[in-house]
């Protein structure tokens, strides 16, 4: 499959994900307003989590794919894009999430787990930069970023054969593609278990909370991005 084709099928998976994503959204407001069925919460949580699962499990297909197309994905708006940290969200952001989102409903002993939990994430951040800094010096790489915004464009405006020709004359070597693959299974483990262990901290009224808020953040970025490129600012 063609890496135009590789983007433009992600991209269908995408708009569906979206939607289903604003439907969780609908559910996670209305379950706000009556905390008291616990199991339909739960639930819910649980829904909630699978959903995002489907989303690693879509792009790690991705990567295996082409692994720069993740680095600079041409299916997210410009303005998503100045998020990106290693292919994805910082893991560090959840905590600024839940942080605000909950604000002093935090018991002590939450906020002491959440401080642990932020510190260990600090530190895999640091180690993921840094092999990331190791993999291009070793390879003397060109720089990533470049390489990938380049690739990016071109699937997004659909290159022609010679363009698809011109890509392959530059593809990136076998050992480079393993080492940024690892290196992006890492960093979206780290989000996954960053997520996963901050949920375990809150309670299931308060995990509710947080998804919302995670959601909205997302939704509404996306829409700021796609308003922002139509307008020429991409």
């Amino acid at each position: 499959m063609s890496d135009s084709n590789v983007a433009s099928t992600f991209e269908a998976f995408l708009q569906g994900w979206l939607m289903r994503q604003r439907c969780h959204l609908d559910e996670l407001i209305s379950a706000q307003q009556d905390m008291t069925d616990f199991d339909s919460i739960r639930g819910l949580i649980n829904r909630v989590i699978c959903h995002y699962g489907q989303y690693y499990e879509e792009k790690s297909k991705v990567a295996q794919n082409n692994i720069l197309l993740v680095f600079s994905p041409p299916w997210f708006t410009s303005l998503e894009r100045m998020f990106l940290w290693m292919a994805g969200f910082k893991p560090g952001m959840t905590f600024e999430v839940v942080t605000t989102a909950l604000e002093d409903e935090l018991s002590e002993e939450q906020k002491h787990r959440l401080i642990q939990i932020q510190q260990e994430t600090k530190l895999k951040e640091r180690e993921l930069n840094d092999d990331l800094a190791k993999v291009q010096e070793t390879m003397a790489a060109p720089p990533l970023l470049e390489m990938a915004r380049s690739h990016g464009r071109l699937c997004l405006e659909g290159p022609s054969v010679e363009a698809e020709s011109n890509i392959s004359d530059h593809a990136v070597p076998n050992t480079l593609k393993v080492a940024l693959e690892n290196l992006v299974i890492r960093a979206d483990t780290l989000r996954r278990n960053t997520t996963l262990k901050v949920v375990q901290v809150l309670r299931p009224t308060q995990v509710v909370t947080f998804f919302v808020a995670v959601a909205e953040l997302q939704l509404k970025v996306r829409a700021w991005g796609l308003e922002k490129d139509a307008q020429g600012g991409g």
